[in-house]
């Protein structure tokens, strides 16, 4: 695919999530958006409630300001209406305005003619995509992981069955399948039975800078940080028991840096009570995160399942001590700098956690492996050449 002339990326993920923190997924979206705006011809895809938008080159530059800047105009009155979300529906105006043109869905195959021969459509943000539509374009699809399928428990209703038919669609039409993982690829491999051609590509690993951290009761103790949306295969659980049960009387604290998410009531009505020592920080900004982190005792990562886990690899980036859950796509990627423990092992948590808060009550801090991080650079090398 290197002799690719253009590019068509599809970018509706990240209007949907126009004035919201970016997830992992959405930072992987955008960091594609930066990067192919510098190498040649990039389109933009936007899949909307009334149809599509197809953005030129410059409308991309338009969209990555707007996201940067977060001033989006305001909805319509149709879409206030219909009660859509008020950022959503006013990145559309916005791209309206300036779209190199757009269509109702049975319009799409009509409109994407406009591009040139040879171009090739990029969707990683497991964005559903007319795959007729596409027919005469190069596919290239990036596979995050297969959570919905593993774990169908830890997704919303209708999510198992959407990604199942995203995943068959893919092995159908993509003319490659790019995977963030090893056990990415190896799930990829394990659900389809004829997969397309694929390759592994570490996705890189933005490097935090440290702004000014919030301030709270945890000043002057040593505290926790648990990164991530509070959904159940974070396992934000555990660790309210911990505290519930064995660790606030050590002193330390416990941050939950994350938005609620869902599926998860019991959690919250637990957070809404009150948990001795334990605090919701879920609107920080990036340098915010990135200084309470590099303050702290050390990040906490019991999650279930990750495709990659961004949070355990940002921390250590930092120089913070990181103890996850025994996963094995983090030690594909961070090989033994995490101290490990499987969240069976909850004897084996309290004792580590409990280790860490008096080496930071010592002044000592704890030894971390130097660990640096995959980079975009890398990634795109390798992505560059297949798309």
């Amino acid at each position: 695919m290197g002799n690719t002339t253009a590019r068509l990326l599809d970018l509706t993920r990240l209007v949907s999530r126009a004035g919201r923190p970016f997830t992992g997924i959405d930072r992987v979206e955008y960091a594609y958006l930066s990067r192919l705006l510098t190498e040649g011809t990039l389109w933009g895809l936007v899949r909307t409630q009334l149809g599509y938008l197809l953005l030129d080159h410059g409308g991309c530059v338009a969209l990555k300001t707007l996201l940067d800047c977060g001033a989006f105009p305001a909805p319509g009155l149709l879409s206030r209406l219909r009660g859509r979300d008020a950022q959503r529906a006013g990145a559309e105006v916005a791209l309206r305005r300036i779209a190199a043109a757009r269509c109702l869905p049975s319009g799409l195959t009509r409109m994407l003619r406009r591009l040139p021969e040879a171009s090739c459509y990029i969707n990683v943000g497991h964005s559903r995509f007319d795959a007729d539509a596409m027919r005469h374009l190069r596919v290239a699809l990036l596979l995050h992981d297969t959570i919905p399928l593993d774990f169908p428990q830890f997704t919303r209703e209708g999510i198992t069955q959407r990604f199942r038919t995203f995943l068959d669609q893919s092995a159908q039409a993509a003319d490659v399948v790019i995977c963030n993982s090893a056990q990415t690829q190896a799930d990829l491999v394990r659900h389809v039975a004829a997969p397309p051609p694929n390759a592994v590509a570490h996705l890189g690993v933005d490097t935090l800078t440290p702004m000014v951290a919030p301030s709270g009761p945890w000043q002057n103790a040593p505290y926790f940080v648990v990164l991530g949306t509070v959904e159940p295969r974070k396992n934000h659980a555990f660790l309210l028991e911990l505290w519930q049960r064995d660790l606030a009387q050590t002193g330390a604290h416990l941050l939950i840096c994350g938005a609620r998410g869902w599926g998860n009531r019991e959690v919250f009505s637990r957070l809404d009570a009150g948990v001795d020592r334990v605090h919701e920080r879920p609107d920080l900004t990036d340098g915010a995160i990135a200084a309470l982190m590099r303050g702290s005792a050390g990040l906490l990562f019991p999650s279930l399942a990750e495709g990659y886990g961004l949070p355990p690899m940002e921390a250590a980036a930092l120089g913070v001590p990181v103890l996850a859950n025994d996963l094995a796509v983090l030690r594909e990627v961070m090989n033994d700098v995490p101290v490990y423990a499987a969240v069976s092992d909850r004897a084996l948590w309290v004792r580590e956690t409990t280790r860490l808060a008096r080496d930071w009550q010592g002044g000592q801090g704890s030894t971390v492996a130097r660990f640096s991080p995959p980079t975009w650079d890398k990634h795109f090398k390798s992505v560059l050449t297949l798309i």
